[in-house]
């Protein structure tokens, strides 16, 4: 009889629970899930036939370091690790195209047996020593693979018709992409969260370089690419078509979330479904409704880095979203440094919210309406679509000047 136990592993802890089972650690400590169900358990793992708890998770340790906490995780090893590679030699060793490495390097370390899929099979010396990604020491058994197409989950182009310019703001969404692209400074490192976020970068600045990080391998990431240009092996971690810059790099997954965990990301981009005064992110779970993963943003709220929250400032029928307490699953505790809405802009000043810009459209009695929490108002202004902070004081000097 089969039954399946459910935990919940944030994306970056999977990938280093299977990277210290291969390298024989027992345990680590890592800031991810601190203060979430992750840590603090009391979710059903399984259920009894009869619907009833069998297995309820419980609370993991923690220890403090440095004033910062940890939870402790511990290595996750198993019997078999099923993996899929682009070539293997007859020695075993594994080469990966592009981001399709993700989680097979670990993987395959951390099995006990490691059965990996590969599309060719060469003679021992074929391949490039450099070029092997997981050396055959890891590899049980190679399957040839033969006789299916390469699905894309989700194939997504570029606007061809914006022809190199910024796209036009034609609603709430792309007025809150716009406005976050001014977030974006020289030589940032930046990661991209699903949907919202990932339109940020087609309204930057053309004089702005920074770099895109993409938690599934990929560092240097570039626009979604032309139709017919798609490669199955080139996605992003929301399972989109994306292209590379020039000086992009492809990872293991391990890795990715190193550079995560590590504090290497200077912003870090994220749609949310709640967040509360104190900073507090929910965006993982709606409780009730069904979930394929957490992802990695419990990772990256925890990295360090800065965390943009781009969302509309209230739910479709008219629930409020920034809220004294969040009342979804937490994604991370007092995490958040801005929110960017339709309506305008705040900040965590010293754990306080404080409104720093009101759109255009809007204004702060407005604000106030469609906000469950207090707020301080600073001395703000309306900051227009593609306007830079630099163009607002040019114009407000002239306003000035008029009067």
């Amino acid at each position: 009889e089969m039954c399946i136990r459910d935990r919940f592993n944030p994306q970056g802890t999977l990938a280093e629970r299977t990277r210290a089972a291969g390298a024989g650690i027992p345990a680590f400590f890592t800031r991810t899930g601190y203060g979430t169900v992750v840590q603090k358990g009391g979710y059903v793992q399984k259920y009894n036939q009869d619907g009833t708890p069998a297995i309820t998770a419980q609370p993991k340790p923690t220890q403090n370091f440095d004033g910062v906490d940890y939870v402790m995780e511990t290595a996750l090893k198993g019997d078999f690790a099923l993996i899929k590679a682009w070539k293997a030699d007859k020695q075993g060793n594994l080469v990966f195209r592009k981001t399709a490495i993700n989680f097979g390097g670990v993987f395959a370390t951390a099995g006990k047996k490691c059965i990996a899929e590969v599309e060719e099979i060469v003679e021992n010396g074929e391949l490039e020593p450099e070029r092997v990604q997981v050396p055959g020491i890891f590899v049980d058994k190679i399957i040839k693979w033969t006789g299916y197409n390469k699905l894309i989950e989700r194939p997504t182009f570029t606007d061809e018709s914006s022809q190199g310019g910024k796209p036009q703001i034609k609603n709430k969404r792309d007025k809150i992409a716009a406005r976050a692209a001014k977030e974006l400074k020289n030589g940032m490192y930046v990661n991209l969260g699903i949907g919202l976020p990932t339109l940020v970068p087609q309204y930057a600045a053309s004089d702005i370089d920074f770099t895109l990080h993409t938690e599934n391998g990929a560092l240097g990431v570039g626009p979604y690419p032309k139709k017919g240009q798609e490669d199955p092996d080139l996605i992003n971690a929301g399972k989109e078509t994306i292209t590379v810059a020039p000086g992009a790099s492809f990872f293991t997954s391990a890795e990715s979330f190193a550079m995560v965990r590590g504090g290497h990301l200077d912003a870090t981009f994220l749609g949310a479904m709640q967040v509360s005064k104190n900073g507090d992110i929910a965006n993982w779970m709606v409780p009730g409704k069904m979930i394929k993963g957490m992802g990695g943003a419990m990772d990256l709220v925890s990295s360090g880095s800065k965390v943009i929250v781009t969302m509309e400032h209230a739910n479709k029928d008219g629930s409020l979203k920034i809220l004294n307490e969040c009342t979804y699953p937490v994604t991370g505790l007092r995490c958040c440094s801005m929110i960017i809405t339709e309506l305008g802009v705040f900040e965590f000043q010293n754990g306080e919210l404080v409104l720093i810009e009101v759109a255009e459209d809007s204004s702060v009695e407005e604000v106030r309406s469609k906000t469950e929490c207090n707020f301080r108002a600073v001395s703000y202004t309306h900051l227009r679509a593609h306007e830079t902070p630099e163009h607002l004081v040019c114009r407000l000097l002239l306003e000035k000047k008029k009067t």
